[in-house]
């Protein structure tokens, strides 16, 4: 597992994904301003409705933008074990029954998963519960996270 290359991967993904948000985007704009979509009457919604599409589609091109920019800006820090896991480790966790994950703690862009020497890579952020809990953590650390019978407990097998 090569970190740099998570980052590369990432970096295209989040690339990828604004040229599909930007298309869909000018389409649900060229949609609810259509000659089409003016409303015949009081009952006819097909304007409206193109409108909130258009509009969600703008907004989800600012967060991959927003996403981007700041990945584009993090710098990938190596290591430091005084430090313990920060933003832009690369973090390979094993569940209690040995399967493993691996995660790169991100700015941003949480959910986003990518694939690395055959192996999925998703992005969490410090803000949720598992990426809070990894902060300032070491190697061979155990950690657990989630409430009940959502409680998850992970070791901590390497950190790139």
């Amino acid at each position: 597992m090569n970190k740099r290359h998570a980052y590369q991967r990432i970096l295209a993904k989040l690339e990828e994904d604004l040229e599909v948000a930007l298309r869909a985007a000018r389409t649900a704009h060229e949609a609810a301003t259509h000659e089409e979509s003016i409303a015949e009457n009081k009952y006819d919604t097909l304007g409206l409705e193109a409108s909130y599409l258009a509009a969600g589609q703008a907004r989800r091109v600012e967060e991959i933008r927003q996403s981007l920019a700041l990945f584009q800006n993090l710098v990938l820090r190596n290591f430091d074990a005084e430090q313990g896991i920060q933003t832009s480790a690369l973090v390979e966790l094993a569940d209690a029954d040995g399967r493993s994950k691996w995660l790169f703690l991100g700015p941003d862009a949480a959910g986003l998963k990518i694939e690395l020497d055959g192996q999925e890579v998703l992005v969490i952020t410090p803000r949720s519960p598992l990426g809070g809990a990894l902060l300032n953590r070491q190697a061979g650390d155990e950690l657990e996270v989630g409430s009940g019978s959502a409680r998850q407990t992970y070791e901590i097998t390497q950190i790139l």
